[in-house]
């Protein structure tokens, strides 16, 4: 449980807190119950005084502010199209009223939709500990570094599309694929539904290879949901449907 609440009032002050032992920040609130059983004690360190929620289009980005939540994220007219369809499939909507971008993408396993449509678009991080840095999702989803996310940033001049299947049209995905290819002809494909983390399929100067690809990133993924045999050929499918979205 939390036996002490903190609300700072500047990011100096909040990562002087995080730096105490059993102490948490507090974004959205509904990971941080579901993560810390009633029998732990932590101190909760409320981010909502720090200006992170801000969402901003920057030239070609997209500056999402870590304690932006999904929802607002979702409304903007900014986000692209497919990561709208994402992020209704990452959480229903009273929860993604309150939670919060970074705090979804800190929590995320692979089957996470948002964390996936991340990872293909080459989403860059800012992170604050005691110095400020920027990074890669997908370097943050293999290390899971301390500190503090501050912003989220995502390209807005790509080509982006995203395909999914799951049992129900509001479950998480068994398996989803993620596509984004920029004008110089740079193919990103992520796939999401199993293990960890979501998975970069393809970072190349071109689409040739990518249902081959989507096969090989799959070859082990068997769990209670699905067969690796079974995601292997519905991810090629859908990775050549995300392909076949940009050339209509």
């Amino acid at each position: 449980m939390i036996t002490i609440y903190h609300r700072p009032q500047t990011l100096e002050e909040a990562l002087t807190l995080l730096a105490q032992p059993n102490t948490v920040p507090l974004g959205g609130g509904t990971l941080l119950a579901a993560r810390h059983p009633t029998a732990d004690s932590v101190q909760a360190v409320d981010l909502q005084s720090l200006g992170l929620d801000s969402l901003t289009k920057k030239g070609n980005d997209l500056e999402i502010g870590a304690t932006c939540t999904l929802q607002t994220l979702l409304e903007n007219e900014n986000c692209p199209e497919a990561l709208k369809a994402a992020i209704k499939l990452e959480a229903p909507i009273n929860t993604r009223n309150s939670a919060t971008t970074a705090g979804t993408l800190v929590a995320c396993d692979g089957r996470s939709p948002f964390a996936t449509a991340l990872l293909s678009l080459d989403a860059k991080l800012t992170i604050v500990s005691k110095q400020s840095s920027v990074i890669g999702v997908g370097e943050f989803l293999a290390l899971r570094p301390s500190g503090l996310i501050t912003s989220i940033t995502i390209p807005l001049n790509t080509k982006f599309a995203f395909e999914f299947v799951s049992r129900t049209p509001t479950d998480k995905p068994i398996i989803c694929a993620a596509l984004t290819q920029w004008s110089s002809g740079r193919t990103r494909l992520a796939l999401g539904g199993f293990g960890k983390s979501p998975m970069l399929a393809m970072d190349g100067g071109e689409s040739e290879g990518l249902e081959s690809a989507a096969r090989i990133t799959y070859h082990e993924a068997t769990d209670e949901w699905a067969s690796a045999e079974y995601r292997m050929d519905v991810a090629a499918v859908l990775a050549k449907r995300c392909l076949e979205y940009f050339n209509a």
